[in-house]
């Protein structure tokens, strides 16, 4: 028997109405494969958690989803919530938490959906972006001076190390492949970004 371990969270807006339908979506395949056993705890972290708490999550909030085989995640953001408290507090604090460093989005145009490219065309794609999830902009490095003030400033800077772009790299390179064209295309910004990018380059 195969046992699955998931920790959902639906987090805001549509993301719990979402991932319920994932979720008997995955009780449904359950039922037809053998030995396949999913087991599912829901944690109610998100904007409505942080509006009655102050904070998107637990402090302890990683120690309770450390021991999940996954996390299966919604969405996260409030029109009335800055982005910055949304992201941070949730869905980044768990990547660096947990050091999820790869950000894999499969894209591929399921059977009997029309896409706006040529059916002929639309029916090649399947590509799998994999993007550096911990590093780069999510780095978090930067602050504000002046705030208020005609002088404020505000500054965000992108760190790369060298470690972290070859475990990316590396990671995509592995994906590339085990898939059927094993093709791999790197896009950076290079000639804009002449250090961080061209040490990805």
């Amino acid at each position: 028997m195969s046992l699955h371990r998931i920790a959902v969270i639906g987090g805001d807006g549509i993301g719990p109405e979402v991932v319920e339908a994932g979720v008997k979506v995955l009780e449904a395949l359950a039922a037809v494969e053998p030995g396949l056993t999913f087991e599912f705890k829901r944690f109610d972290w998100g904007s409505d958690y942080y509006r009655r708490n102050g904070s998107m999550m637990p402090q302890d909030g990683l120690a309770q989803i450390e021991d999940f085989d996954a996390i299966y995640f919604g969405s996260v953001g409030d029109p009335n919530l800055p982005d910055d408290i949304t992201l941070w507090g949730l869905r980044l604090a768990i990547c660096q938490g947990f050091d999820q460093y790869a950000n894999v989005r499969p894209t591929r145009l399921l059977p009997g959906l029309t896409g706006p490219l040529r059916p002929e065309l639309g029916q090649q794609i399947d590509w799998v972006i994999v993007r550096e999830n911990s590093e780069g902009e999510y780095a978090g490095v930067g602050g504000r001076a002046h705030r208020g003030l005609p002088i404020e400033v505000g500054m965000d800077v992108a760190v790369f190390t060298r470690a972290g772009t070859e475990r990316i790299a590396r990671f995509a390179c592995d994906l590339a492949m085990s898939r059927p064209r094993k093709l791999l295309t790197v896009v950076t910004k290079s000639n804009a970004q002449r250090h961080g990018m061209v040490l990805w380059d």
